[in-house]
């Protein structure tokens, strides 16, 4: 196959990378081999322990609230993601790019409001929404 000769010149930096990626690696792993520690236990081939011995159950029950603080993270993560897209076109969006995106804002805002008055960002106690729940009628 004949490649014109504007690409082989290109090619040559790919490949001196990749050579150089290679014995990088060739290089931390003997250095691991002949440096690292020779003594096996026999708890270093049971899996997940990394070496460690197991204590207890691997199955715990954790509190809903940190699977909460989680999706509200990534909530508000994704939110920080699209207004700094945004602000990278705001020029080319123009006004009807920020009244989109002072709508989204708003939506979000309401959305954090609604989650404070529900209780949902409170670390300690239970939810407001409990309270409710459990009062006699």
């Amino acid at each position: 196959m004949n490649y014109p000769d504007q690409f082989t010149p290109q090619i040559w930096p790919l490949i001196v990378y990749c050579l150089a990626v290679f014995a990088l690696i060739i290089l931390m792993l003997s250095l691991s081999y002949f440096l690292g520690q020779k003594r096996r236990d026999p708890a270093t081939d049971e899996p997940y322990e990394s070496g460690i011995v197991s204590q207890g159950n691997a199955r715990l029950r954790l509190s809903v609230a940190y699977y909460l603080v989680a999706i509200l993270f990534i909530v508000f993560d994704l939110e920080a993601i699209y207004l700094f897209s945004w602000s990278i076109a705001f020029y080319e969006t123009g006004l009807l790019g920020f009244i989109e995106a002072t709508v989204f804002i708003v939506i979000l805002l309401v959305g954090l409001i609604y989650l404070w008055r529900l209780g949902a960002l409170d670390w300690g106690g239970y939810q407001k929404s409990l309270e409710k729940r459990q009062k006699p009628r």
